[in-house]
């Protein structure tokens, strides 16, 4: 047997292999940064090889003290053959170790804490986007490895001017992977021209969506930040080029623009349910803004089922630090509604799938719900 993670977002660290028995010993390995006072060991995508047929438990050790530890509870690890299609396996965790166990139907399987989204099809979905007269693909910069900054600039007539500016975000965390696909759903709908709803938002609303805000913390197979070892999602009061170029370089963006709208997708390791966190802790929030975040809420939960309010954080979460926050930011600065939306990395618990749990496909068809709450919420 052989386990290799040399590829986009591979991360882990092989112990020792017991091919007798069919035990595989493994560790998380850390994001990979410049700064050695990181620690962060939680995501993992790997390979292996030569385990055609036969039983083999994947044994993750010390996961009881990673970043996130309750994230294992109830967790089933992804799996997949060709990287396409993938699918959960049994998954066992005893407050130490993570024990994947599972027979392999081919020679070579992926394993993964969830569904990749690679840089290739990062720059698949901007492709796709720059052939549709109405979006343009706008370069915002560089990061700290030389990977282009992309934003994505949609509305019905191609070059964009429109009343509303709605802004949405993903992937500030690179390792919340489900959060891009939350993003290719939203606007590959929006591109749609025989959608009647995405017709109805560009003839009164742009958006600027950015898929990935960490590219190179993408491409290393990091959860959480980016190169320099920065979280890019408490970046937002001060970011710097040498930091954090990556919010440095849409923030600045977002101003020159203004924004009515704001959404940062991300992706939660603990928390079973699709929510959203807003700006009622800020002390500069008004009455008006907390009803027309309210409004919103309602829109989106009667857009998806997906949708609840009843799990998600205390308004007191990030008190001390709010304004570091992209979502708090916006919501201080702009006046406007101003979301963290979270996806889980697990399951929806109140509409469970046994096969897949919440996936990348549920993630795209939310984000494609996504539009119809804007456009309840908009008039549109």
């Amino acid at each position: 047997m052989r386990i290799s993670s040399q590829f986009d977002s591979g991360s882990i660290t092989l112990k020792d292999i017991d091919e007798a028995a069919g035990i595989v010993s493994l560790r998380l390995r850390p994001d990979q940064v410049s700064d050695p006072m990181v620690d962060i060991r939680q995501w993992f995508h790997f390979r292996l090889q030569g385990a055609h047929g036969r039983e083999v438990s994947l044994r993750i050790a010390a996961c009881g003290d990673s970043t996130f530890p309750g994230g294992w509870k109830d967790y089933q690890a992804c799996a997949s053959y060709d990287r396409r299609h993938w699918f959960r396996v049994p998954t066992g965790f005893d407050g130490d170790t993570l024990a994947i166990t599972h027979t392999p139907e081919r020679d070579s399987i992926f394993y993964a804490y969830f569904e990749p989204y690679s840089w290739e099809q990062h720059l698949a979905l901007l492709g796709r986007a720059g052939d549709s007269p109405r979006a343009r693909v706008i370069d915002l910069g560089s990061t700290l490895d030389g990977r282009d900054m992309n934003l994505v600039r949609i509305s019905d007539d191609g070059a964009g001017t429109a009343k509303k500016q709605c802004w949405i975000i993903a992937r500030q965390h690179p390792g919340e992977t489900m959060a891009e696909w939350l993003a290719e759903g939203l606007i590959e709908r929006l591109l749609d021209k025989n959608d009647v709803v995405a017709n109805r938002l560009l003839a009164q609303a742009q958006f600027h969506i950015v898929p990935n805000m960490n590219p190179d913390g993408s491409v290393r197979g990091n959860l959480r930040v980016n190169a320099a070892g920065a979280n890019l999602n408490r970046e937002w009061v001060s970011p710097s080029p040498e930091r954090s170029p990556e919010v440095h370089a849409v923030r600045a963006e977002l101003q020159r623009t203004g924004c009515d709208f704001f959404l940062d997708v991300h992706g939660d390791e603990v928390i079973p349910y699709v929510f959203a966190a807003g700006c009622e802790m800020l002390p500069s929030v008004s009455d008006a803004q907390r009803a027309e975040q309210q409004r919103y809420v309602n829109a989106l939960a009667a857009a998806s089922p997906e949708f609840q309010t009843e799990h998600g954080y205390p308004a007191s979460k990030y008190s001390e630090d709010a304004l570091k926050l992209a979502s708090k930011w916006v919501g201080h600065t702009f006046g406007c509604v101003s979301l963290t939306l979270e996806l889980p990395f697990k399951d929806n618990a109140n509409r469970p799938d046994t096969v897949r749990g919440w996936s990348a496909a549920r993630s795209k068809q939310f984000g494609r719900d996504t539009l119809d709450s804007l456009a309840a919420f908009l008039g549109a």
